[in-house]
């Protein structure tokens, strides 16, 4: 139906746009409705086993791709110049930490996506979401590893820069930032394509709950202390039954009453 002009203007030139109206209205609106939906809903009361290993290795190298994708992307090229850092070293330096983190992502988003499909009562406790984003995510991760392969013959860091300059344009309000990407290889835009998939299904799945992640618990003063207050009053007691005998009193701390003396009986 679209030429390749139309195709690439609407996918990088538009719809870059309209992602980002989606995921800002769609997590404010999902926050003021439904704020006890705002979690992970982790299933480690259900299977333990592939759980820690999977899951560690997931977060850490998706957290790692995130964060070396916004500083990648979003890093001023004027800055890389005053820094005197390369574009070869910075390629260099996206290929090696993006292909580790990328392999660690890889193999605890499987071992996730496995257990969540083979296990029956994980699946049968999973919604269409749990399973679509994780294996949308899976998708992408093969698909960026992918990338890395086509970058090794270009590691002059020209395409690195094509990027850049597209998605700071973007961010610019630039209506030629699509003319950035027109000519690069087609799975470097399906990679950017299932990014902003990624980004508009952000406020409709358990994604969001990475914003409210316990970050400050890394730098917390200390641990809550808690004292006893058995020591600062007397102990109560409570009620204590009646002595049958002096014996039975003496025992249970108690004074017995005095008894009045008995007169004798007279004889007859």
């Amino acid at each position: 139906m679209f030429g390749n002009f139309d195709l690439d203007y609407l996918i990088f030139g538009i719809l870059p746009y309209a992602v980002l109206a989606v995921a800002l209205i769609g997590t404010i609106a999902r926050y003021e409705r439904d704020p006890f939906t705002w979690k992970s809903s982790s299933s480690q009361l259900l299977r333990r086993k592939q759980l820690v290993w999977g899951s560690v290795l997931f977060h850490v190298g998706i957290i790692v791709l995130f964060f070396g994708h916004l500083v990648g992307l979003f890093t001023p090229i004027w800055l890389l110049d005053a820094l005197g850092i390369s574009y070869g070293l910075k390629q260099w330096m996206a290929v090696i930490i993006g292909g580790a983190a990328g392999a660690a992502a890889f193999i605890g988003c499987t071992m996730l996506l496995h257990r969540r499909l083979t296990d029956p009562r994980i699946r049968n406790n999973s919604t269409f979401a749990d399973i679509g984003i994780l294996a949308i995510l899976w998708l992408q991760i093969v698909v960026g590893m992918g990338t890395i392969i086509l970058t090794l013959g270009h590691m002059d860091g020209s395409k690195m820069i094509q990027f850049m300059t597209w998605s700071q344009s973007v961010m610019g309000l630039q209506i030629n930032a699509w003319q950035e990407v027109v000519n690069v290889h087609w799975l470097y835009k399906f990679h950017i394509f299932l990014g902003m998939v990624i980004v508009a299904l952000f406020p409709f799945t358990r994604l969001v709950h990475m914003l409210s992640a316990p970050i400050r618990f890394l730098w917390r003063p200390g641990y809550q202390i808690v004292r006893s207050r058995a020591g600062a009053k007397p102990a109560r007691t409570g009620l204590k039954p009646f002595a049958r005998d002096k014996r039975a009193s003496t025992a249970a701390g108690m004074t017995p009453k005095p008894t009045a003396p008995t007169s004798p009986t007279p004889a007859e």
